[in-house]
This record gives structure tokens, sequence and C-alpha cells, in this order.
């Protein structure tokens, strides 16, 4: 077959990476000259560790599989092992994580819980893990690839079996049937069409599909000057148990409540050092629109402040900042928003899961639609 691919980012990229080697051509249109948005605005995590049980955490897995497989192939993905570590300060929220490590699906995200001692073993960069830290919640299945160039380096080695076509700076106008036409006036005609169009979903994407359960998330982070050692795994605050559905649990109600900038901003702590030894530091959560134009201060300095605090020593020169959307289902028992059209579907809506699932979520689609 022809599939015309609409979306550039990785949820788009990873259903070229399906469609082509299942042996189809593929041409796939970007509204940017290259993805700008979530897919490279993130911390390149492949996190299991947080998925809900079922089948969001059976996706995670089945993606983990998937990126250690095309990582093989595509060795510029950056992608690597490592797991993650969840510090853990107050009685309240070791509860927390030793319910997680308890939890029957504890052996298959790799879940194990760690004193002090053990976890500053794991990740010898930790220094501060000695001053007043109880423990820390060990992910063994998570993983990292590098976000900004990850497309890049799969869009690369798609060209190179010749059945696969990037065309940048191609925002969609109209959908007929399995073709579509472009702001420049080109139509792509092919027998198959998915559509990704990330967090843009008014507009062409409206009309196709005008009860589409999802919203929009903005989030802020920064990159620092490379740290002058090895951070061997991903590191995450108790904070973050909030945010993901694996550890939602009585133990949790019972935990402390946050700071005042780190409630207001629904915060948590997750940095993951990328390969020229930078340091990616976030997040916030924003969900009411509209959105700020600007990006508030406070929350870097909490975080500047807690990372400071688990690295036992200053953290290097933040070198930049920056803020991104996310398109999010608002469906609890489903992991993206589909839409079917004539001859294709529309695909949006992973959220915070996009990095983590998208391969998974390719390889549904192109089951789904018989590739």
């Amino acid at each position: 077959m022809r599939v015309i691919v609409v979306g550039g980012g990785v949820l788009g990229t990873m259903h070229a990476w399906q469609a082509v080697r299942r042996g189809h051509e593929v041409v796939q249109l970007e509204r940017e000259p290259q993805a700008r948005g979530a897919s490279v605005r993130n911390f390149g995590l492949v996190w299991v560790g947080g998925r809900a049980p079922g089948v969001e955490l059976d996706t995670a897995l089945r993606a983990r599989a998937l990126w250690e497989e095309i990582g093989d192939r595509v060795p510029a993905l950056g992608f690597r092992t490592g797991g993650s570590l969840t510090v853990v300060r107050t009685a309240a929220e070791l509860a927390v994580a030793k319910a997680a490590a308890e939890a029957p699906e504890a052996a298959a995200r790799g879940h194990r819980l760690l004193d002090t001692k053990q976890a500053l073993a794991l990740n010898p960069a930790l220094r501060g893990l000695t001053d007043g830290t109880l423990g820390a919640l060990w992910c063994e299945r998570d993983a990292a690839v590098e976000p900004r160039t990850a497309q890049r380096a799969l869009q690369d080695h798609l060209r190179t079996t010749g059945r696969y076509t990037f065309l940048g700076g191609r925002e969609i106008r109209a959908v007929d049937g399995p073709s579509v036409t472009d702001d420049h006036g080109e139509r792509h005609s092919g027998d198959c069409v998915v559509l990704c169009p990330g967090d843009r979903v008014g507009g062409l994407v409206r009309e196709l599909a005008p009860e589409l359960p999802v919203r929009r998330v903005r989030l802020q982070m920064m990159q620092t000057a490379p740290l002058d050692e090895r951070l061997t795994t991903s590191v995450a605050d108790a904070d973050s148990f909030r945010y993901y559905p694996a550890y939602h649990s009585d133990e949790l109600d019972r935990v402390q409540p946050q700071p005042p900038v780190a409630a207001e901003h629904h915060m948590q702590l997750l940095m993951v050092q990328r390969a020229d030894g930078s340091l990616t530091v976030g997040d916030t959560h924003e969900y009411e629109q509209p959105f700020g134009f600007d990006v508030d201060e406070r929350p870097y300095e909490h975080l500047a402040a807690v990372a400071t605090a688990l690295l036992g020593r200053p953290l290097p020169p933040v070198r930049r900042r920056w803020a991104g959307v996310y398109a999010q289902c608002l469906d609890p028992t489903r992991l993206v928003a589909r839409h079917r059209l004539d001859r294709g579907t529309l695909v949006t809506g992973p959220g915070g899961r996009g990095m983590t699932c998208s391969p998974a979520i390719a390889e549904d689609t192109a089951k789904e639609l018989n590739w």
C-alpha cells in the first residue's frame, strides 16, 4: 500500500515506521520543517513504572520492547536502559513506594524498594540521598531516548529503504478518503491515511472529529549544562507519585501536601541525563486555558532546589528553558483518542504517555487497519 502519515512527531513517525517495516510505501507530512512540539520538548523517558495496571501497562511494556528493538537498528536514537529511582523522604512516601513494590504487577515493572545505601550504590551521583532520605523506589524497566533527535534518526533510517518520503512545511487543508491536500495545493494520494496532529486539535481536526475527547496540557522544563559525572538512572521525587496512576492508593492519600509553588503548578521532579551529559529537569502541568504565553520562574527555582538537594551539589548552569503543550485523552478507558476516517484513522491524545507508548500505539493502529 501507499500510506499517507500526517504529523512528524514521535507518534506519526512511529506509524511511518510500522508501515515501512510491513513493506508499504510512506509519505509523511509535517506542518513545520521538522517536529517542534511535545515530541521534542520532553524527557525522552520510556516510563513503564507509573503506568496504570492493565492495558496501559501492557502497552508500555510492549512499547519498551519495541524501543529496544528499534534502538538496536537505529543507534542514533540513543536508546539506553538504566531504570529510574523515585526518592522518598517521609514515612508516608515510603508507604506509597512499599505498596508499589508489593503490587501484583511489580515484577513486570521491575519495581523494588531500596534503602538509602542501595539507592546510592545504584546511582552514586545522588550524594544528597544521605541527608534525610528513607530510600527509593527502583524501576528497572524504565529507559530513555534522545527526544530532540529521535524523530530525525528514525526518518534517516526509513529513507534508506527507498520507500519513505518526508515532506516538511506542509500543513494539511483537506482529507478526501485516503488522500490529503496540503497548503501548497498539492494532493497526496494513497491507500490509507493516518493523522497524528499532536496538540493541534482545532481547525481541520475539529471538522473531522468534533467530539474528540481530548484536552491540551501545558508544561515547563529546562536543560542544564553538562554534569561532570554520570547519572546512571533517571530520577524522580515522590511528588511524581501524584501524577502516575500506578501509585494511586490509600497510602497516597496520606502523603503530606506539596509546597505551595509545587501545588500551584501541579509539579513533580523528573531528571534525565542526556547523551552530552546535560540534565533535562521538569516539570509543571497547566490545565486551564487560555495558557500563559510566558514562563514562570518560580517553578524553575523549586525544581533547581529539589535537584540540588538530591545531587548534594549545585545544579549545573541552566542553558535552556521552554514550555510545551501536549494533547491528553480524557476517556479513562483509552490510551489515545481514535477517530475512524474513510480508509484511515486519526490518532491523538497520548498525553504524557506519548514518548513511552508510541511504538505500541502505532503497532495497534497497524493491526487495526490490517497493514
